[in-house]
């Protein structure tokens, strides 16, 4: 069964994400979005790393056709980096380590800004895709 988390702003407790894969596997980061047509409405990863850092976190957008919100948190759960992620881009790093890799819709960047703290939640039961 694939986990599902909830992504909520510490501040405020605002829902960022509701029902986010969690891909902790290295075949699901591997896979990623590429391949797909689009995202639907809603729809989030979470890449998870074994540790903090730029290069493991980094991503590509090849054989994606849609861009993304990738943004980038650490393991105290502060935001370190946000960026627009373009399609069939070859790299996109974070300019400070990470351990989560959030992707998402573009909009989500208008609501999380760096230095925002995230907490991770497990979704409830049947909530999710």
């Amino acid at each position: 069964m694939t986990r599902r988390v909830d992504v909520r702003l510490k501040a405020n407790g605002a829902l960022l994400v509701r029902g986010a894969r969690w891909c902790s596997s290295f075949f699901c980061r591997l896979r990623g979005l590429m391949f797909r047509q689009r995202l639907t409405p809603g729809e989030a990863l979470i890449l998870v790393e074994a540790a903090e850092s730029r290069t493991s976190a980094s991503i590509h957008m090849l054989f994606v056709p849609f861009p993304i919100a990738a943004v980038w948190i650490n393991s105290a759960g502060r935001v370190v980096d946000v960026v627009e992620a373009k399609p069939w881009r070859p790299f996109y790093a974070p300019r400070a380590p990470a351990r989560y890799t959030l992707e998402a819709e573009p909009e989500i960047l208008s609501r999380v800004s760096i230095g925002d703290e995230v907490v991770f939640e497990d979704s409830p039961a049947g909530v999710g895709r």
